[in-house]
């Protein structure tokens, strides 16, 4: 998505409003406009889409106080919010008006021209809160160095990308945003690879709302700890009697997301049998739902994630080879938070901007030595752990304040700073072939982990053959130290 174009979010049931919001932003190079029927609708593109602008009718919303538009200030508070109706002075419009912190009210018949004019003053006046929050914080920064003789604390400025809800500033997370946006535009199926936490469901639907596909439903489905007859129930459907309890009949996923996306969440814990079946649905298109003799197509573009290598388990025999190859049309590879430190800073900033929200504080930053500790974990949770963590320093923190290591958990406060690693290192004893070949083992295990044993980036990545890699694989013993780690 181009950080040029202004996604506008226009939620009504009113045909001549959604014709006047039509020709309004029809300019693609300027607008993308997604249109929304119902407030359940509106909820669920806000939480895939980076969005600049909301338009709302309230007839849609059912409750002043409780709707979409109260819960698109809080999770994306930089977001221009407009709202109308039949009377913009009615007393129920005033008090979405409020409890939506709106910037504008319109009255229907919307008018193209007054449509326009009134969404790029709402889209300015956003900008120009956002500029007024940063300009807050930056005043109280200069009070407390005065104050401490400066350098004490800081706020975070750290600019970032986004696709959509992803956010980064490093380059292997602007590579990996780049290569999603190309495999968007076409119909391939597509392999995201990556640790628990790192954001695989939001990229998957990140292309979906990128691809052709993105008018018509994406559906989500884990396939760990599901048994056979239940999964093949959940994608292809079932018929009332087909199997014992099924009292009715089921359409499954793949019907249901016909023309969109279906996700397949831990696509390596599915059976062997049911790999069968799923790479048959791959291949032909053909759902036939369980306890039904008849044949039906649905033609769904498949996006798979799995936590484990699903090229090491090819190697091991415990995932089809020929599924594998007919899954990664395109493989995305995410990498984990600790090989992209870069994009803590970034991160926190944004989880603590929706934390401060949620929790109705001003919170001015992140102190600088709070925010080195962040940079020395290493994440086992990746980036969900980071937003619980920058959520409850927001929840312990004083309004007005800054966050602090003493507002983390135990694990984070205490971390010190790192130790030269030569100096431990010299100190153990070892001889220098065995410190070096230690050295080596660890290097080689986590450029592996790190792109999801995938054996030919590795080998490219450390200057080494694949004969070469795989030798230091054997040496020492590295896939059997990954599966004790998996076990």
């Amino acid at each position: 998505m181009n950080s040029l174009v202004c996604t506008v979010l226009f939620v009504s049931q009113d045909p001549k409003a959604n014709k006047s919001a039509k020709a309004v932003f029809a300019d693609e190079r300027h607008y993308r406009l997604i249109n929304c029927e119902t407030e359940q609708d509106a909820a669920e593109k806000f939480n895939n889409v980076d969005c600049q602008l909301i338009i709302c009718d309230e007839a849609v919303l059912a409750n002043v106080r409780k709707n979409f538009l109260v819960t698109a200030r809080v999770k994306g508070p930089q977001t221009a919010r407009i709202v109308f109706g039949d009377d913009s002075k009615s007393e129920r419009i005033g008090k979405i008006a409020r409890n939506s912190a709106a910037f504008l009210r319109m009255r229907k018949p919307l008018k193209s021209e007054h449509l326009g004019m009134v969404a790029k003053r709402a889209l300015e006046m956003a900008e120009l809160s956002r500029r007024h929050r940063i300009l807050s914080r930056e005043l109280k920064l200069s009070i407390d160095d005065d104050l401490f003789g400066g350098h004490k604390e800081e706020a975070i400025k750290a600019p970032w990308s986004r696709f959509e809800k992803l956010i980064y500033v490093s380059p292997s997370m602007d590579a990996l945003c780049a290569a999603a946006r190309q495999a968007a535009r076409t119909e391939l199926p597509i392999l995201i690879q990556g640790e628990t936490g790192t954001g695989k469901e939001l990229l998957a639907r990140a292309v979906h709302y990128n691809s052709s596909r993105r008018e018509s439903p994406m559906h989500v489905q884990n396939c760990g700890g599901v048994t056979d007859e239940a999964l093949h129930s959940e994608l292809f459907g079932h018929v009332s009697g087909g199997f014992p309890g099924a009292i009715s009949d089921r359409l499954g996923l793949f019907r249901a997301a016909d023309g969109g996306t279906v996700f397949l969440d831990e696509i390596s814990e599915i059976s062997p049998a049911f790999q069968v079946s799923l790479l048959r649905f791959l291949q032909e298109g053909e759902v036939k739902p369980l306890g039904s003799d008849f044949v039906q197509t649905a033609d769904v573009r498949i996006i798979a994630a799995s936590n484990r290598p699903l090229g090491r388990l090819v190697s091991e025999g415990k995932f089809r080879k020929d599924l594998y190859y007919r899954l990664k049309g395109f493989e995305l590879d995410i990498p984990a938070l600790r090989d992209r430190v870069d994009d803590i800073p970034a991160l926190a900033a944004f989880f603590l901007e929706r934390a401060a929200e949620i929790n109705s504080k001003r919170i001015v930053g992140i102190s600088r030595e709070a925010l080195d500790k962040l940079s020395m974990y290493d994440f086992p949770g990746n980036v969900r752990e980071l937003e619980m963590e920058i959520s409850r320093a927001a929840a312990l923190a004083y309004n007005n304040s800054y966050i602090l290591p003493k507002h983390f958990s135990e694990v984070i406060a205490s971390i010190e700073a790192r130790k030269d690693s030569l100096a431990s290192i010299e100190a153990d004893g070892r001889t220098l072939k065995e410190i070096i070949e230690d050295l080596e083992s660890q290097i080689v295990f986590r450029v592996l982990t790190r792109l999801n044993w995938n054996q030919s980036k590795a080998a490219q990545s450390l200057g080494l053959s694949r004969v070469g890699i795989a030798n230091k694989i054997k040496r020492y013993s590295l896939d059997q130290k990954a599966r004790q780690l998996n076990e």
